[in-house]
């Protein structure tokens, strides 16, 4: 089904700082190593096989089930480039089941409003929604919802950020996001050669991923004597991203270094840094692969993006709320119960860090999950 990955997989054998992504090595503070020179280099090994492994005994277990009571949805919080992996993933995870296509939504806010979002669970919840996939603009905001629908027999899935203290709080799919900006700190004390200072950008300072990746990054950082300026929020606005990034590079001229956590503040912080002059002179770290951040990866502006794999979000995701609706909640989550991370509640979708140096082995790789 899908073998597309094996090959890519196992071609990529690169340093992987992910092998320094537990939670106690980021947090070891002076007797950490020097930080390398040497070109920083990444891996695309994302968790492909094990999802895939997974998909396959959730199929065999509903072969010969009748599927056609199953409504299904995948809600994301922003209408960027990034999502459209997970909608290519969520539609192919559908098709791959049988599930009729009025049964399946896809939806992105517009303008990533929470108006937006809450909205669009209104109206799937009118339309007899069976299950829902969801990365919240605001967990707290959404957690009202989240209960009614529950109660009624909706089973809810948290996608990309965890949904804590929420009824959907047993199970999230998605990228280990601690893990994730552990990876982005370690990658920017390496290109910073572990002195400088910088500064974070953000959609969200409350939502959990965002908050993760944020104590990730920090404690990425421990060992050196980089510093963290200033954490801004930009409200899911790129427009804004790039508007406080020059700011700060204006008042900040110490500034050597940007964090970008959303997939569209990588771009926004490179045009921030070339109208500014400071291409090459200001480091830049981000977070997923917007099509405009591989270019700025490819010219040398952006050092690295930190990446998650949303095709699986939505390809799995599809795959656990068919599932959950046919076979029942107790008998879905034992057969997801194997592949689950330490904690038992993350499914993760795995983690890659994106260089120049393994663009071509990233860009293959979509290519042959039908991403464009």
């Amino acid at each position: 089904m899908r073998t597309r990955i094996v090959a890519v997989a196992a071609a990529v054998t690169l340093l992987a700082l992910s092998s320094g992504c537990s939670k106690d090595a980021g947090g070891s503070s002076g007797s950490a190593p020097p930080p390398s020179t040497a070109p920083l280099e990444g891996t695309v090994a994302f968790n492909q096989d094990n999802l895939t492994k997974l998909d396959a005994a959730l199929k065999s277990a509903m072969a010969g089930k009748d599927l056609s009571g199953v409504n299904v949805a995948m809600v994301v919080n922003v209408a960027a480039d990034y999502w459209k992996a997970g909608q290519v993933g969520f539609l192919k995870g559908c098709a791959d089941l049988g599930i009729a296509k009025n049964k399946c939504t896809y939806f992105a806010p517009p303008n990533g409003k929470l108006t937006e979002q809450t909205s669009e669970l209104e109206t799937l919840e009118s339309q007899g929604v069976t299950g829902y996939s969801i990365s919240a603009i605001d967990p707290k905001s959404a957690a009202g919802t989240i209960h009614n629908d529950v109660s009624k027999g909706v089973f809810v899935l948290a996608v990309d950020s965890p949904l804590p203290d929420t009824d959907a709080a047993g199970l999230y799919l998605g990228t280990p996001n601690y893990q994730a900006g552990l990876q982005a700190g370690q990658a920017m004390k390496q290109v910073l050669g572990g002195k400088g200072k910088v500064a974070i950008l953000v959609g969200s300072l409350t939502a959990a991923n965002a908050t993760q990746r944020i104590q990730g990054f920090e404690d990425g950082l421990k060992g050196s004597t980089i510093t963290v300026a200033q954490k801004v929020n930009d409200n899911l606005q790129a427009s804004t991203a790039t508007s406080d990034a020059e700011t700060i590079l204006a008042n900040n001229p110490d500034i050597t270094g940007l964090y970008g956590v959303y997939s569209y503040d990588g771009p926004a912080l490179a045009q921030a840094v070339q109208s500014s002059g400071k291409a090459g002179k200001v480091k830049i770290i981000c977070d997923d692969s917007d099509a405009q951040t591989i270019d700025f990866i490819n010219s040398g502006v952006i050092s690295g993006t930190v990446v998650q794999m949303p095709y699986e979000q939505g390809h799995t995701g599809a795959y656990i709320m068919a599932a959950m609706k046919v076979l029942g909640k107790d008998a879905t989550m034992a057969i997801v119960k194997p592949y689950l991370e330490s904690d038992g509640s993350t499914l993760s979708s795995g983690v890659g860090l994106v260089t120049k140096s393994d663009l071509d082995q990233y860009q293959d790789l979509e290519k042959q999950l039908g991403i464009s």
